[in-house]
């Protein structure tokens, strides 16, 4: 399973929001998830570190809901800089989004030490709110579900 996509979504977030925790590429202290297009669905591969333990071989959940709201909003992202035309890396600024809401279902203990893959599928609601529905898996088991209602960044957020 191959963690790092060839382009990411992220790779093209100018500067000023590229410091997200979760996705920022520009946070040295951050997770660096990764979200990038697999056939029609979005995908987020990642290998959670010792660090992330919840309890010995296992994954935190925090961590766990994290990549699903990183994942939500990246794949809405994507999803609408497709709508718009565009695709990773043609030179054009992909829209930021913002989590409305998040909901997560854990469904089985995620184990340690394994590349975590998550799937999206995702569903316009309005032009500038999108729902997410994505899966996490630890090889063939799937670990849990979520749910991200993204809205496309307010011009609130720019501090410029």
């Amino acid at each position: 399973m191959q963690e790092n996509a060839a382009k990411a979504i992220q790779d093209t977030y100018p500067d000023d929001f590229a410091w997200c925790y979760g996705c920022g590429r520009l946070n040295e202290d951050g997770h660096h998830f990764r979200t990038s297009w697999e056939g029609e669905r979005t995908v987020t591969i990642y290998t959670p570190e010792q660090k992330h333990m919840g309890i010995p071989g296992f994954v935190y959940g925090g961590l766990i809901a994290s990549l699903i709201d990183c994942h939500g909003t990246s794949s809405a992202a994507l999803t609408l800089h497709r709508k718009n035309g565009h695709e990773i890396g043609d030179g054009a600024e992909p829209p930021r989004f913002v989590t409305a809401t998040l909901n997560v279902e854990f469904l089985k203990p995620t184990p340690q030490d394994v590349p975590l893959k998550v799937l999206g599928t995702v569903e316009e609601i309005h032009p500038k709110r999108w729902k997410v529905h994505s899966e996490v898996f630890a090889g063939d088991t799937l670990c849990a579900r979520g749910e991200v209602v993204a809205v496309v960044m307010p011009s609130t957020f720019i501090t410029k």
